[in-house]
């Protein structure tokens, strides 16, 4: 097979151009416009929550999540070292202090590593959590559903209660994802904690070209990230702004975009849900999903002792791949920041593969990466 097989494109095959030209033809393209509210309702309507905000990307959703919640530059956030540095970047731009977390097997955030840190290297202090080195406060955590699998929401929103900190889904790779078993069943990723946000970046499982969606059961949250995403206008006619807000509201032909990809999320799913089962049939054993939940199968991870040279051969095979994510504590802007007990993050860093998963990949192209994948490990 010569035909050049990527690693996650857009699936535009319903009424993406149709709904898209309607925008045209009624001159609302720009951040006004019925679909942008359309758009908000069905997300909302889809995941169970009480109301959704839509935004420009996924990095803007946790940016004003940060806002509204009033985190700044005295607090703490806990964030994962094993995700994609958009996640945690937002702590920075409100001026406050990220401390890095370590993985557990399902690649996301390790909740027995948190809890042992907060009992061991913090103290609650009047219904607040004071970390004893900086005397700041632990403010929130910031929890990524890595890959479409679900964080373990049980432990986390158990330790949130006890020790007064608020819960920031990142759901950017996981709409779709839910709890199918336990006090959480049917619950959908980002609608847990305090607040989650939704990406519809071009490689999402649904898209919008870019922008996001922010979700809450909390209306006064939502309120105050639509209020700053709209430039924070109190008087819609004569432009009066009571703070400094952001040019962050989606814009109406995204949104006509994201109704059309909406109606075919579970379509999706299933697609890539019978791709992931055809991988392992062949005898490419994918990291499993966590066993209590229905994942939206985002990306596929393989193991590979040979990682780098996998990925160039599969490159040599027309074939796109990639690494996991370089560590966030490792890199340039977060080297001299605290992190706690990262032993595992490690291990996957070194040996995660993620190998083509688009909606429309065709049975074919399977196995043809399976074929790739197995020839170069009789090479090894």
């Amino acid at each position: 097979m010569k035909k050049f097989i990527p690693l996650s494109v857009p699936n535009f095959n319903g009424n993406e151009k149709k709904y898209v030209l309607e925008t045209i033809d009624t001159e609302w393209v720009s951040t006004s416009g019925k679909q942008i509210g359309q758009f908000e309702n069905k997300i909302a309507d889809y995941v169970g929550a009480a109301g959704a905000v839509a935004c420009q990307s996924g990095t803007a959703g946790i940016h004003l999540a940060m806002l509204s919640l009033g985190i700044g530059k005295e607090d703490i956030v806990l964030v994962p070292t094993l995700t994609f540095i958009a996640a945690v970047n937002p702590v920075k731009y409100v001026g406050a202090t990220p401390i890095f977390f370590d993985c557990d097997e399902f690649l996301t955030i390790d909740v027995s590593k948190v809890e042992k840190f907060c009992e061991e290297e913090c103290q609650v202090l009047e219904d607040k959590l004071i970390h004893k080195e900086t005397n700041k406060c632990i403010r929130a955590i910031i929890v990524v559903h890595v890959f479409g699998n679900l964080a373990d929401m049980y432990e986390i929103m158990r330790i949130a209660e006890k020790y007064h900190i608020k819960v920031v889904e990142d759901a950017t790779e996981a709409l779709g994802s839910y709890y199918t078993e336990g006090v959480y069943k049917g619950k959908y990723a980002g609608t847990i904690g305090d607040i989650g946000v939704y990406s519809f970046n071009g490689n999402k499982i649904i898209t919008t070209g870019g922008g996001g969606m922010i979700v809450s059961n909390n209306a006064l949250l939502l309120d105050r990230c639509k209020h700053l995403s709209t430039q924070a206008k109190s008087d819609m006619v004569y432009f009066d702004h009571d703070e400094i807000g952001y040019n962050y509201r989606m814009t109406n032909l995204q949104a006509a975009l994201g109704l059309a990809q909406l109606e075919q999320l579970e379509e999706f799913i299933e697609k890539k849900k019978n791709n992931y089962e055809l991988y392992n049939r062949l005898g490419i054993n994918l990291k499993p999903f966590r066993g209590n939940i229905r994942p939206n199968y985002w990306f596929y991870s393989y193991q590979s002792k040979d990682r780098d040279k996998l990925i160039q051969y599969l490159t040599e095979h027309q074939i796109q791949s990639r690494p996991i994510w370089k560590l966030i504590h490792t890199l340039g802007p977060y080297k001299n920041e605290s992190k706690y007990n990262i032993v595992q993050a490690y291990y996957f860093y070194n040996l995660i593969v993620n190998i083509p998963c688009s909606s429309q990949l065709c049975d074919e192209e399977v196995k043809y990466v399976s074929k790739c994948i197995y020839e170069f490990n009789s090479f090894v």
